[in-house]
């Protein structure tokens, strides 16, 4: 069967529909010198900017970001369809260059339950208890108060204060309420810095899961003062049965060897591509499993309660300091339900299934999932890079 993964090994497949005109970073792992390298993606190749910029987090510090990154000179690596060819870990030549997950130094940080649609839908399946009669009633009573559009419920509003209330008071409180419409929105710690993993790499489920899913998102860089200046793809990979026995097992749940993908590369602002783009932005998901099985989804950012502008505010600001800068996932709407095996059982992943992560404006993250003692362990961390880059004269 030709998988998603072999289609990702060109260019073509990887890239924004609009490569030629895009800024474009990544970063590079080059064996010859023991470490990563920043790199420019351009049509006529991939060059070595680590000379002006040593991290990733330097070029999204730099003034202007897409022009600096456009005036870098840097020497050719090679082919972008080289560095493709020599990332799936069971086919890699170790002795050649190969592409990383686009961030270094960030934070790695992510948004949840930031669409209001799908936090109400939960609740409302939460306090029916099965009873198709009894969501119909609560559903009308919420369509009273906020009307047919739930997407145009505003978190903190006096509509979402009242609706809360309503809530509370028929005992449909969830923790999911106080996030998804309170003034307040959840912002945690998805991973560590240098943990991703990008595009083509194997993407990490613990072994002790039975209930888990991708998340399909659009994942911000900001900089230490909170601009946000470039966009990636990203899987928010979820262990759902981790998370339903607590919410204080989060981090468990989500953050695992492996667990955390972006890329391919960052797209940053200029004047073709910009955060209203990010906003009116579609992002697709396509499941293929070895057993023949295939899920397809998409989340709108357009449908997102909290604007993504908003989102990174409160993750940086004069009580948050972040002085290597951030990323941030913007949650998702999606949420697979459909049965993969036994009816009523829903969807989970199964080892060597392949997911695709996809928008026209930058392109395709894909990955291949195994269990997280399978994935490449996590070595290389803040500590080897700062030896690495100070060994290369680079800081």
């Amino acid at each position: 069967m030709t998988t998603n993964l072999d289609l990702a090994l060109t260019p073509e497949h990887t890239l924004p529909d609009d490569h030629g005109d895009a800024a474009l970073a990544g970063r590079v792992w080059r064996p010859e010198l023991g470490g990563p390298s920043v790199v420019a993606i351009r049509p006529d190749g991939v060059f070595d900017i680590s000379a002006s910029f040593p991290t990733m987090r330097d070029l999204c510090e730099a003034p202007r970001p897409a022009q600096a990154l456009r005036d870098a000179k840097g020497e050719k690596l090679g082919a972008l369809a080289e560095f493709l060819a020599n990332i799936p870990s069971d086919t890699r030549d170790a002795r050649k260059p190969w592409l990383l997950a686009p961030i270094d130094l960030q934070a790695i940080k992510a948004a949840g339950v930031t669409f209001a649609i799908s936090m109400l839908e939960r609740v409302i399946e939460e306090r029916a208890r099965g009873n198709p009669a009894a969501a119909a009633a609560i559903r009308g009573e919420i369509v009273r108060l906020v009307g047919e559009d739930f997407a145009k419920l505003k978190p903190g509003s006096r509509e979402a204060a009242h609706l809360k209330e309503v809530l509370v008071a028929q005992g449909a409180w969830s923790q999911y309420l106080e996030v998804g419409i309170g003034p307040d929105a959840e912002i945690f710690t998805k991973s560590q810095p240098l943990s991703a993993v990008g595009t083509l790499m194997d993407a990490g489920i613990h072994p002790a899961s039975t209930w888990n899913n991708p998340e399909p998102e659009v994942v911000l860089a900001v900089s230490q003062k909170g601009a946000i200046v470039a966009a990636a793809l990203g899987n928010d990979v979820n262990l759902r049965d981790v998370e339903g026995r607590s919410a204080l097992l989060l981090s468990k749940a989500k953050d695992n060897n492996g667990s955390c993908a972006i890329g391919p590369c960052l797209r940053f602002f200029d004047e073709r591509f910009s955060l209203d783009d990010v906003r009116r932005m579609t992002v697709t998901l396509v499941v293929e499993g070895e057993d023949g099985f295939r899920l397809d989804g998409s989340s709108s950012l357009a449908k997102i309660s909290r604007d993504p502008a908003d989102l990174v505010a409160q993750m940086v600001n004069a009580h948050h300091r972040f002085p290597d800068g951030a990323v941030l996932f913007l949650g998702t709407l999606f949420a697979p339900v459909e049965d993969r095996d036994a009816k009523g059982k829903g969807f989970t992943h199964k080892v060597g299934d392949i997911v695709t992560i996809a928008a026209p404006q930058l392109g395709r993250l894909v990955n291949r999932m195994r269990h997280t003692d399978k994935c490449e362990p996590w070595e290389f961390g803040v500590g080897a890079l700062m030896r690495n880059l100070a060994g290369r004269g680079l800081i």
